[in-house]
């Protein structure tokens, strides 16, 4: 859920695909993104993070109350459960006048379920990232850890959209940021799930210096030796208004510079289309990466337009064979 100058902030189905997949998918051109695989039952939902557990079952958080949650044995059926926090942390209160979560993500490492999420006022980047944990990951089972970073009227970034990276030399990165001066970055110490105390820098990974300032929902992750940042474009939470997109950069160092396709770097307005409005999916959005049995799975909302613009789930492969991420 995006927290910028606006009001508001499967198993999927596996077709045959042509022989001519890889040429006919053109990124940028709206005939070449696919349809949502897919998915039943509880299907509404607002910038959605997703983890199968050990048992196989599939564990979706997402944006609303204290943290909204449904569950999956197949990834094609979902349905509604109970929020994460059966009782809202106190301090969340001091971020918004309806204390509510958006944005979570959640991963498992070392035998923990670590759940990163944001709190803010409409509109404001008066905000801040929290912090939860659970050995079950299941709702009701997590434990408040409090503020990761906060942000206020003077700083010029976002502390919401948080997302946790784990390299493979063992250090943990958060990115997180929205409008503003964009995506930002901070290293993680994996002891606390906070700050790293020996650095404090903040690093800067994409931003829209011209024109608009929407950019925001980073997630990261590493794949064929290089490490892509996927975001959201534009504007969310309008209904079939939304002009939501997914776009993606590639870098050789965790903390950039991330350029596309192209050669742009992200923090000159550079991003490589995943996927965008097209048919009644409009505005495609809140993006989290899962990596699956069968391959990696970009999982989002969108907005359809057959039902009045509501927000709803999107699962969809990805295929990297380009060395860029295609979703199919």
């Amino acid at each position: 859920m995006s927290r910028s100058p606006r009001t508001l902030r499967r198993r999927t189905t596996l077709l045959a695909l042509p022989a001519a997949f890889l040429l006919a998918l053109v990124p940028g051109t709206a005939s070449a993104y696919p349809n949502p695989g897919r998915v039943t039952g509880d299907v509404v939902t607002h910038d959605p993070t997703m983890i199968r557990t050990s048992s196989g079952q599939y564990l979706l958080y997402a944006t609303g109350g204290g943290i909204a949650n449904k569950t999956s044995t197949d990834r094609t059926a979902f349905r509604n459960g109970s929020d994460a926090f059966t009782s809202r942390p106190s301090w969340w209160k001091n971020y918004s006048s309806v204390p509510e979560a958006w944005a979570p993500d959640i991963s498992y490492h070392g035998g923990t379920y670590l759940m990163y999420y944001s709190v803010s006022k409409f509109g404001s980047n008066t905000s801040a990232v929290g912090l939860a944990t659970s050995s079950t990951g299941q709702p009701g089972s997590w434990t408040d850890r409090g503020t990761v970073l906060t942000s206020n009227s003077g700083s010029d970034f976002n502390a919401i959209d948080p997302n946790l990276f784990v390299n493979d030399d063992g250090k943990w990165w958060l990115s997180f940021g929205s409008w503003w001066t964009g995506i930002k970055m901070i290293q993680i110490n994996p002891g606390t799930g906070k700050q790293l105390s020996s650095n404090t820098t903040r690093y800067s990974l994409a931003s829209r210096p011209t024109g608009t300032k929407a950019v925001e929902a980073p997630f990261i992750v590493k794949r064929g030796g290089s490490y892509y940042l996927f975001a959201s474009y534009d504007t969310c939470c309008a209904g079939t208004s939304s002009t939501y997109k997914v776009k993606v950069g590639r870098a050789s160092s965790v903390t950039g510079p991330y350029r596309d396709k192209n050669g742009v770097d992200l923090m000159n307005n550079g991003g490589t289309p995943v996927l965008e409005s097209h048919g009644s999916v409009i505005g495609p959005g809140g993006q989290s990466i899962l990596k699956d049995a069968d391959g990696d799975l970009i999982v989002y909302h969108y907005y359809d337009g057959n039902a009045n613009g509501t927000p709803k789930l999107g699962i969809n492969l990805l295929n990297w064979s380009s060395g860029w991420p295609v979703a199919y």
